[in-house]
């Protein structure tokens, strides 16, 4: 086995890493068409899931959520302070995020 490991090309080993995919990856990828709230080490968005890879997920009818106001009533309300819609798809690192929850209000889709 330690033989077929050292005889791995770099490639292999991504690619190999790739299939394994992570908790996050993982997770997101059962939210494919949902609605979700993310938040990252930096910001906020809001947005349906259309893709998930080991490195990105990508929103539809994507918002930056630039100011939430009062957090605990933003997600009670769906209400946010600042919104700033974007005219396409989103993509986001899966890498920055610290968490994210199931959005069941409607989506943000106007600059607030």
């Amino acid at each position: 086995m330690k033989q077929l490991l050292n005889e791995l090309t770099l490639g292999q080993i991504r690619e190999l890493g790739s299939l394994a995919g992570s908790p996050v990856t993982g997770a997101l990828s059962e939210m494919l068409g949902k609605s979700v709230f993310i938040r990252t080490v930096t910001y906020y968005y809001t947005g349906r899931v259309v893709n998930v890879t080991p490195q990105v997920v990508t929103l539809e009818k994507a918002a930056w959520i630039a100011d939430t106001g009062r957090f605990s009533e933003a997600m009670e309300s769906g209400d946010f302070s600042e919104v700033e819609p974007y005219s396409g798809e989103v993509n986001i690192m899966i890498g920055s995020i610290v968490d994210y929850i199931k959005w069941t209000h409607p989506l943000p889709l106007k600059v607030k």
